[in-house]
């Protein structure tokens, strides 16, 4: 099963990008987590955070073929829930040796608050490395 978490595109450079992922109640992966409380499994807010680093270096790098290969200094934040929308920050912080180590924040975007006026929640949190998928020896 592929999710895609990457709604919306709103901003993006070769070193930034800024997403949206809006939840509805009709992912299929709400209906086990949890039943009485859904909300967006930690380990999709990480897999946002990937594919927008993975959609900022394609354009630029032009490497579709990029997978996780580290996660650092990951935080959990607030809950998103459905109706709620997870807005994804990703900057490019350097590359080695074809990797790319990416800072990734995730915001809980909520219906009727002004983003403007106080900064939204944080959801997630982290640093990551994206690097080339490694093909198997023959």
């Amino acid at each position: 099963m592929k999710f895609n978490l990457v709604d919306k595109v709103i901003e993006q450079t070769a070193e930034r990008i800024v997403t949206v992922k809006a939840v509805t109640i009709a992912e299929e992966y709400l209906q086990d987590h949890f039943p009485t409380y859904p909300v967006l499994p930690g380990v999709l807010m990480i897999e946002a955070l990937v594919q927008a680093g993975r959609q900022m270096l394609t354009a630029t790098a032009g490497n579709p073929r990029l997978v996780l290969g580290e996660v650092r200094a990951l935080r959990y934040g607030s809950f998103v829930r459905p109706g709620e929308a997870l807005k994804v920050e990703v900057s490019l912080v350097s590359q080695e040796d074809g990797k790319y180590n990416c800072k990734g924040v995730g915001y809980v975007l909520r219906p009727g608050e002004n983003e403007p006026a106080s900064p939204p929640p944080t959801a997630v949190s982290g640093r990551f490395t994206l690097r080339p998928i490694r093909a198997a020896a023959s």
